[in-house]
């Protein structure tokens, strides 16, 4: 398993260097504006590093880039799972020229997903 303070850092740098599309992303879903739900960006869960994460609801948004490798996020989305975290991916394309259509799928799966906890305190136990 990665180094945990090195996975932060890594994280923290990707938080302050992000693509164009997850900026674009970012300026819908930053300050609860979708649906009142809050979402951190670049967050460590694991030995991974998700895009975005919406922690009440366990969600994790990931935007594609032409690197994507199939096997192996679907291996990814797996663990995730496994932690109790469901994904959703969005090609470039897909958050670049259909950003309502995204928002609107994202949404869509927010309102279907259990709390993970109840009010707005964070859980007595942190999330993995």
């Amino acid at each position: 398993m990665p180094d945990q303070a090195k996975l932060a850092g890594y994280a923290r740098e990707l938080r302050n260097h992000p693509t164009p599309l997850e900026i674009i992303l970012w300026q819908h879903l930053k300050g609860s504006q979708l649906g009142g739900y809050k979402f951190r960006r670049q967050s460590v869960i694991g030995p991974f590093i998700c895009d975005f994460l919406c922690p009440s609801k366990g969600l994790v948004i990931e935007v594609d880039g032409d690197t994507h490798e199939t096997e192996r996020d679907r291996q990814r989305d797996e663990q995730l799972a496994q932690l109790g975290f469901t994904t959703m991916r969005f090609t470039n394309y897909e958050v670049g020229q259909c950003t309502e259509a995204v928002l609107e799928m994202i949404l869509e799966k927010l309102n279907s997903l259990p709390d993970r906890w109840d009010g707005y305190a964070r859980p007595t136990q942190p999330l993995p």
